[in-house]
């Protein structure tokens, strides 16, 4: 039986998210919105570090109010966990000195960011509210890394790592270590479906492993809402592993078995949805996801670029 035929993407998604700034830990604080990307904050001892910058200037001003709210402290820099355009767009509106990701994020902004500009766009249109408030261009890091950074605000330490490829190849988390809290990206949803549309499969359970690893007394996913102790960490991140290894399972089972994709998305939707299909833009979500499953179990190891006509071509195979 064929899914229901929903709008494009999160097209049809209006609805304005009642917006939540928790103090996870001592100056950390978990911007969130019912499911919208989340931003991280540190405040230090003579800055404050934003860890993701939401799509827009503009949206990025909803960030800047709520830190002003607390602290009158210069945000002096701004992290960005990967490339896609919905998590740092908005950097220039913070006016910090440094902007910066990882070497591998970077290469991705160069090779395509600007297609994926106009994907985001194309696909969520509620999250680029005020986009003629982005700057022409598009957000350069002002410094890369390859491994792991430290930032010292003052005598507070922020330590960022790549610890593994898993929703790009370019990840990175920050941790927090006197507060042991972790600020993790997409590597990690809670309540949210994880978009696979540039992920690597093979990879991203290990680099879950690392995660864990750090035992977070408090972590901010990518969506999501704040987990604020042990167990809510262990569980957002069991959460996002098993959906990771059902997706995958699942269209690895039906590539093996010589079908289109369009026959191994029908039968994924329908493995999936009983389990996942309430969890926040599922729909939006799996086609992308199945999409570039099916080209890893296949043997893409590099993912394919989405562009905003690709997008369409595939919404009107999978959905149509």
């Amino acid at each position: 039986m064929q899914p229901d035929k929903p709008a494009f993407a999160s097209s049809a998604d209006l609805g304005e998210k009642t917006i939540s700034f928790d103090e996870i830990g001592q100056g950390v604080f978990a911007y969130t919105a019912e499911g919208d990307p989340n931003t991280g904050v540190v405040i230090g001892e003579d800055g404050v570090l934003v860890f993701d910058a939401q799509a827009t200037p503009k949206m990025a001003q909803t960030v800047i109010d709520r830190v002003r709210a607390v602290t009158d402290k210069p945000i002096t820099h701004v992290v960005l966990s990967h490339y896609h355009a919905v998590r740092v767009l908005g950097a220039p509106a913070y006016g910090a000195r440094d902007i910066l990701c990882s070497d591998a994020a970077r290469e991705m902004i160069v090779e395509r960011g600007e297609q994926d500009k106009a994907s985001e766009i194309g696909r969520f249109p509620r999250l680029f509210q005020g986009a003629e408030s982005i700057l022409p261009g598009l957000t350069w890091p002002t410094a890369t890394f390859t491994g792991r950074a430290s930032i010292w605000l003052g005598r507070r330490e922020v330590r960022l790592m790549q610890i593994g490829r898993g929703h790009t190849a370019g990840d990175i988390v920050a941790w927090i270590p006197d507060a042991q809290v972790c600020f993790a990206g997409d590597l990690v949803e809670y309540g949210a479906t994880p978009y696979c549309g540039d992920a690597h499969f093979g990879d991203w359970p290990a680099t879950l492993d690392r995660l864990s690893e750090l035992g977070s007394a408090a972590m901010v996913p990518g969506r999501g809402a704040a987990l604020t102790d042990a167990t809510m960490v262990a569980a957002g991140i069991g959460g996002t592993r098993a959906f990771l290894s059902d997706l995958y399972a699942a269209v690895k089972e039906n590539a093996a078995a010589g079908r289109s994709l369009r026959e191994t998305f029908e039968r994924v939707h329908a493995t999936l949805k009983p389990g996942y299909g309430d969890w926040v833009i599922f729909e939006h979500c799996l086609p992308f996801n199945v999409s570039r499953a099916y080209d890893e179990a296949k043997g893409l190891d590099h993912p394919r670029i989405w562009t905003d006509e690709r997008d369409r071509q595939m919404w009107a195979e999978l959905r149509g």
